[in-house]
């Protein structure tokens, strides 16, 4: 341990990590395999909706800024992640690891926030169909999409630089990766703004998304309610993408707070890898496949964008 008279911190350990022998080259394929898969389909639908101009509605731009926000998330993980799980010294530098939380925290925001916005489409395109096209115009989308990542942006900066000015006592964070609690928890200095900001900034993330999220699934669960059998079919169709979505970004988001707040350096290091994996890579995988399978009109036009390239490399 470190006290308040030692000079500034170089480097945090991250403890969380085990001597796994041989198998380390194993996890590290896998992982390098799915962060290709990740950045392949992403990077693919993200290029398909900007190419096609019939998919410049508000829909497919808010899923372009998902996709975006995928890629985002999981480069701030993996690669990190790869090198650790080749390394038999797991540290971090003091800069790389703040760079890191900032862009997982504003990720896991943006993600929550884009998702919430994607309910609002949801209920507009169910239940107020001629007027869709005259309430979100391209204008409010794009505003929206700057508004969410702006937002998460600030939201972060002011986190981070309020855990940057404190004086830490220690360098071990037992995690995988740098978690914004746990540099908080090394502190040897007052840390009171920290937790009233904290819980603040909680209760902006949680509830800012949610409150637009309920009232929109509300709405189309009256709707359909008292529609046809045709429409509540179209609905499910329609929100099911979504809400697989939404709950499989829940489940990460729990794992990631049980693994902050809770000491996990008891459990076996492959869990706490998985745990650390599940909370970008699954997500990142599943949006892009499911909405490219779901859609009819993004999977039509991936097969003909794959079509043209398989033909210009023959």
């Amino acid at each position: 341990m470190l006290n308040s008279t030692s000079p500034p911190l170089t480097f945090f350990i991250l403890g969380a990590y085990m001597d796994v022998g041989i198998l380390r080259y194993l996890y590290f394929v896998i992982t390098a395999v799915l962060y290709i898969i990740i950045v392949t389909v992403n990077v693919l639908l993200i290029v398909v909706i900007c190419v096609n101009r019939s998919l410049h509605e508000p829909m497919y731009m808010f899923l372009c800024s998902l996709f975006v926000n995928e890629l985002y998330g999981s480069t701030s993980l993996l690669p990190l992640l790869l090198v650790q799980i080749l390394s038999d010294v797991h540290i971090i530098s003091v800069p790389l690891c703040f760079l890191q939380i900032f862009c997982l925290y504003s990720y896991a925001h943006v993600e929550f926030c884009n998702l919430a916005i994607m309910s609002y489409d949801r209920y507009l395109a169910i239940c107020c169909p001629l007027q869709y096209h005259i309430i979100l115009t391209h204008f409010k989308v794009s505003v929206f999409i700057v508004v969410i990542w702006l937002y998460s942006f600030v939201k972060f900066l002011i986190t981070l630089s309020l855990t940057v000015r404190l004086t830490l006592c220690g360098n071990v964070l037992n995690s995988t990766f740098c978690r914004n609690y746990l540099v908080v928890n090394l502190a040897c200095s007052g840390t009171s703004v920290n937790n009233i900001y904290g819980l603040f900034g909680t209760v902006l993330t949680v509830l800012v998304p949610l409150l637009p999220i309920l009232y929109s699934y509300t709405k189309i669960l009256r709707v359909v309610s008292s529609g046809s059998k045709q429409m509540r079919q179209k609905a499910i169709s329609t929100c099911m993408p979504h809400l697989a979505s939404l709950l499989n970004f829940s489940f990460g988001c729990i794992f990631e707070t049980l693994q902050s707040r809770f000491d996990m350096i008891t459990a076996p290091s492959e869990l706490q890898i998985i745990m650390s994996m599940y909370f970008v890579i699954l997500q990142s995988l599943l949006n892009p496949i499911m909405y490219g399978m779901k859609l009819t009109k993004i999977r039509h036009e991936c097969k003909r964008c794959l079509g043209m390239f398989m033909m210009i490399s023959c």
